[in-house]
């Protein structure tokens, strides 16, 4: 028989997923959250950037980074400039200072295109679970485990989930944008 709770849970890990990456881009006020998503290659292993280093707030602008091994400031450099976060970072000894510019419009629209970019992306997920589990539900049935009807059904219930989980991430993304174009 088939489980389509399995299905509504891996949806909504998609979008708790889509919320937490959102998390990582920022509107006024800088947090050490934003560098969250920053993984450095440390000693052969990709780890992320919060287990490799203190990072506070300066002020409501500038982020300052302490590592515990200075011999690893060149890789979380590398790291910080390949980023989306629009910021150059100074390396003075042991610490690396992040100044964050004010938004500015121009940049706003850069942050609203990356957003949009994001949520396509996970659109585009929450179809490829669809699909897997739509295949799943045919298999059962071509396997004579389902009637057409019950199949139909369960087809019907994943696309559901399947609009309802997209029309979230619309949401979820429209939100966001509004917040950034919010001067």
């Amino acid at each position: 028989m088939f489980n389509d709770i399995r299905c509504s849970k891996e949806m909504e890990i998609t979008h708790e997923a889509f919320i937490n990456e959102l998390k990582n881009i920022r509107t006024g006020r800088v947090s050490p959250d934003i560098l969250k998503s920053i993984i450095v290659d440390s000693y052969g292993s990709s780890i992320p950037l919060t287990q490799l280093a203190n990072i506070n707030n300066l002020d409501n602008m500038t982020l300052s980074i302490t590592l515990w091994d200075a011999s690893l400031i060149k890789n979380v450099e590398k790291n910080l400039l390949e980023s989306n976060l629009g910021v150059t970072p100074q390396t003075d000894g042991q610490n690396i200072i992040l100044k964050f510019p004010e938004l500015t419009s121009e940049r706003r629209k850069e942050i609203v295109k990356i957003i949009s970019d994001i949520s396509e992306k996970f659109k585009v997920s929450l179809r490829n679970i669809r699909r897997k589990y739509i295949d799943e539900v045919r298999e059962l049935e071509k396997n004579k485990s389902l009637s057409i009807d019950e199949s139909k059904k369960f087809q019907d219930i994943i696309q559901s989930y399947t609009d309802n989980f997209v029309k979230k991430i619309d949401v979820t993304s429209k939100l966001k944008e509004s917040e950034i174009l919010k001067i």
